[in-house]
């Protein structure tokens, strides 16, 4: 680790946003150095102006946790949308998750709707589980208890315990012709690596 801190330094000292990145992480988790918030701040940073879509991701959660810089939701939410735009899904979801909460930025379900469909898409199993919430509550789409069974079921399918305990409280709700057209819209279902699959 202290090696590999030793090389990523050099190339990130030269402007390389990939290891500007890397050596965020590494001072994050204190790998091949004591750990430093505010270090890893500085990297993320850097690699973050230059359009790295990992370190502006890494940069809105140090704002969201207040880790090395003081807690400012508004600032977290400024960058995960510069990741989410590029396609990041971990950002997608944030920036749903606080739109949904009114956390950073105005609560707006449809706002919340569209980020999180947009990392559901793309496999990432907290969006599905939340975006299942948010179709079986009505909130930001008409109430679909189908379609989210079938977010739910997804999301299940990747061991979240939290979503398994969803699709059984959901079930009892649900006629046995809803609970099969789900189950086979999930065993369909395909990731897009793009997040833009039109249900």
């Amino acid at each position: 680790d202290e090696a590999a801190a030793r090389w990523l330094r050099r190339a990130a000292d030269q402007g390389f946003a990939e290891a500007q990145f890397r050596l965020g992480v590494m001072y994050v988790k204190g790998e091949g150095m004591p750990r430093n918030y505010a270090v890893a701040v500085r990297w993320y940073r850097q690699a973050a102006d230059q359009g790295h879509a990992e370190a502006q991701f890494g940069l809105g959660g140090m704002y969201g946790k207040g880790e090395g810089v003081p807690r400012d939701y508004e600032v977290a939410a400024r960058w995960y949308r510069q990741a989410a735009e590029q396609g990041n899904a971990g950002a997608q979801f944030m920036l749903g998750w606080m739109y949904e909460k009114g956390q950073g930025v105005p609560r707006d379900y449809s706002e919340a709707i569209r980020w999180l469909r947009q990392a559901a898409d793309q496999g990432a199993a907290p969006a599905q589980l939340m975006l299942g919430w948010m179709y079986e509550k009505g909130q930001g789409v008409p109430r679909n208890y189908t379609e989210a069974y079938m977010w739910y079921s997804l999301a299940a399918a990747q061991s979240d315990e939290k979503a398994t305990h969803n699709l059984d409280l959901l079930e009892k709700l649900m006629i046995p012709a809803q609970i099969a057209t789900a189950q086979e819209r999930a065993r369909n279902w395909r990731p897009d690596p793009g997040g833009e699959n039109d249900r």
